[in-house]
């Protein structure tokens, strides 16, 4: 395929897979359950930290997560006691545990005290064309207070190789305001054009097969080649096509 012809292709698959009906099958559903601007981007960024693995038990557990909050996480975090976080004993998902959740608690609130809130750490460090140099800006932001070691590793950094998935996939839900109603584009600050598309196996396949990735690790150094392909075929909204190659490759089997 030429580059008129990619562009359609894939814009065609945006528009397939960028429904309602994507909604049900994908941790997006988590935040879409909530109306406060908090609750969605706390629900939101704890559902995106646990998204490896099954999508159901994904799912499943981040609705234990919001279980254990009340299903009020904005006012959770800002209220909770030490004894309130003893309720994530026993918490779960792969090698994120109760000592994670716990310290995401403790970390969430001092950002919402201090630094007045999620979406003002990533605008204050966003670059032009890039939402990577945020990514590092908060993480060292995240864990400035007293923290388990074990922690650091559930929070990315794309300065240090990483294509930080899972808070790429995060920032797409809160800037990316889309027509059909899945993105939530609660963020009104932050331009989809500097967004980067959530690189994972999925994704990562599909892109090389459609000569968009030449590069075989998913690290940030193919999140860059990737994200320079796709700002050519939309240079405003370049995150879109992750419906495209997602769904290629989960649902299609490209």
């Amino acid at each position: 395929m030429n580059k008129s012809e990619l562009k359609e292709f894939l814009d065609a698959k945006v528009n397939q897979y960028n429904k309602p009906d994507f909604i049900g099958s994908d941790p997006i559903q988590i935040p879409h359950r909530y109306s406060l601007k908090e609750d969605i981007e706390i629900s939101g960024f704890l559902a995106a930290t646990i998204a490896w693995g099954n999508r159901k038990s994904i799912i499943n557990n981040a609705n234990k997560m919001m279980a254990l909050m009340g299903n009020s996480p904005f006012d959770f975090v800002m209220s909770h006691t030490a004894e309130d976080l003893e309720r994530f004993n026993g918490f779960v998902h792969r090698t994120f545990n109760s000592i994670d959740l716990s310290f995401f608690i403790k970390s969430l609130k001092n950002i919402y005290q201090n630094h007045n809130g999620l979406e003002a750490v990533f605008f204050n460090n966003i670059e032009q064309h890039s939402t990577q140099a945020a990514i590092s800006a908060f993480k060292n932001i995240f864990f400035e207070i007293e923290h388990p070691a074990r922690t650091t590793k559930h929070i990315s950094n794309p300065l240090k190789g990483s294509a930080a998935k899972r808070i790429n996939m995060w920032l797409r839900w809160n800037c990316r305001k889309d027509n059909t109603g899945v993105d939530l584009g609660i963020w009104k600050i932050i331009p989809a054009s500097t967004l980067s598309c959530p690189l994972d196996v999925h994704s990562g396949n599909v892109a090389r097969k459609l000569g968009l990735l030449k590069r075989k690790q998913n690290d940030a150094k193919a999140l860059l080649e990737l994200d320079t392909a796709l700002r050519k075929l939309d240079c405003q909204d370049p995150v879109k096509y992750d419906f495209a190659l997602f769904g290629l490759g989960v649902f299609e089997g490209f």
